[in-house]
């Protein structure tokens, strides 16, 4: 009687949060709050168990998670990735890569696409803020994509997809989130997301290359302002100066990072005062700009703390009511195997994706499949990267993939939003590639990690 009793507060937990989501509450809001009702609720009917009861958890228990989530040495990182990528933002560097990539690449079928993917790449590396790397090429690329005669739907699905390569390619901020979930090392997760990465880089290079050959009319030949002018000496030279200040500064993050030189913590404050210096180098840094960007640093890392906030306290009462071990008892008795569990929390990931943001699937999701993983002997920096990857596709995915309204905020007159949902497709099977790669290889992910020991 206990456990139906447990089993029913724990589905009416989920489907309240639902129920509320839906409604419009924020998300941080509808978490602590259903979290505080049901901790009431099953003290009032006596399912909470025997370690614990509602003023325990409202006041003691709850405290101490809270405590111990905010002072995570895994979240110190975090701001300050934030305040490097918004620093960037505001440097102008990726102007400067966007008109050497037009030179560079003026003769190759769809060259402005491949610029685009390969700057949303660097821009991941030195970044990790989607909105902003999205934003930004949509501001610079798009236009000058159409203007150069470029099928609008192959044109906003390069840009959209290009631009959320940072929530995969390391210093990503979800990587940072997930190491703390997953009790796992930031530095680890960052190296095993490195060759995935460029896989899914890969992929759409490769599929650029081959549909722009295949059908000439989604990339005209270039015209002469993207073929450039100048000796190829001149346009070499514009590329080295566009490409080293990022590839210096993804060097010092990155790099110190994966040689053991510093800390994930260390080498987020190297990346903070190394975008700064390149504000200022570029004459881009005054009061105005620190303003802003600290404002704006401030303003995301609270929208992420106050959601983790939330999730924790909901993650507390779900424990006590034993749902952390009704989930794992139901997914662990599908008549599937390890490899078919996987596969199934893969689906279920994905079809999240289609509702709910990368935030509050990772922060409700994780720690609950996190034991389920313990269990089956599955690897966890091999798993925390296929969710990774799996979550790429949230933010394409419609009716709320935020890439979708990110480019359509930026996107000239006549690009709506049916015109998104067709250009992103063909990137979104390119993503479900990439998972199966890394599901068929865990190597991808686990290599890295495993030579740096």
């Amino acid at each position: 009687m206990e456990l139906d009793l447990n089993l029913v507060l724990v589905l009416a937990m989920f489907g309240s949060f639902v129920v509320l989501l839906a409604s419009g509450y924020p998300v941080a809001w509808v978490l602590a709050g259903v979290g505080v009702l049901f901790a009431l609720i099953g003290e009032g009917l006596g399912a909470l168990g025997y370690w614990v009861d509602a003023d325990l958890l409202t006041v003691g228990l709850l405290v101490e998670r809270l405590y111990g989530t905010m002072s995570s040495y895994n979240l110190v990182p975090l701001p300050l990735f934030i305040f490097m990528g918004h620093m960037l933002d505001r440097s102008g560097i990726a102007g400067d890569l966007l008109r050497a990539m037009q030179s560079a690449l003026a003769g190759v079928s769809g060259g402005l696409a491949l610029g685009v993917t390969l700057i949303g790449l660097l821009l991941a590396a030195s970044t990790g803020i989607i909105g902003a790397s999205v934003a930004l090429l949509g501001t610079l690329a798009l236009p000058a994509m159409l203007e150069d005669g470029y099928q609008p739907e192959f044109a906003v699905g390069t840009v959209a997809a290009a631009g959320c390569l940072g929530i995969l390619v390391p210093p990503s901020i979800m990587l940072v989130l997930m190491a703390d979930q997953m009790r796992l090392a930031v530095g680890d997760l960052f190296l095993g997301a490195v060759l995935p990465g460029l896989v899914l880089s890969g992929l759409y290079l490769v599929y650029i290359l081959l549909a722009t050959r295949l059908r000439p009319g989604l990339a005209p030949p270039a015209r002469r302002g993207e073929r450039g002018e100048g000796s190829p000496a001149r346009i070499s030279w514009q590329l080295a100066r566009a490409l080293v200040p990022p590839l210096a500064l993804i060097l010092a993050v990155l790099g110190s990072i994966f040689a053991g030189i510093a800390s994930p913590s260390e080498a987020a404050g190297v990346g903070a005062a190394g975008a700064a210096a390149l504000a200022l180098w570029r004459r881009g840094l005054d009061r105005e700009t620190l303003r802003d960007v600290s404002r704006r640093t401030a303003r995301t890392t609270a929208f992420i703390f106050a959601i983790l906030t939330g999730a924790s306290c909901f993650s507390v009462v779900l424990r006590a009511l034993g749902g952390d071990e009704v989930i794992e008892s139901a997914v662990t008795s599908l008549p599937f195997g390890p490899t078919g569990i996987v596969l199934f929390l893969m689906a279920l990931v994905f079809a999240l994706g289609f509702f709910l943001d990368w935030i509050e699937i990772t922060l409700i999701v994780l720690p609950l499949v996190y034991p389920i993983t313990q269990a089956l002997g599955v690897d966890p920096i091999w798993f925390t990267l296929l969710v990774a990857v799996c979550l790429q596709t949230s933010f394409l995915t419609p009716p709320v993939g935020p890439a979708l309204f990110y480019l359509q905020g930026v996107a000239p007159p006549g690009i709506g939003l049916p015109q998104l949902y067709r250009g992103v497709l063909p990137f979104v099977f390119l993503q479900l590639i990439g998972l199966a790669i890394l599901f068929a290889w865990p190597e991808l992910a686990t290599m890295l990690p495993q030579w740096a020991y």
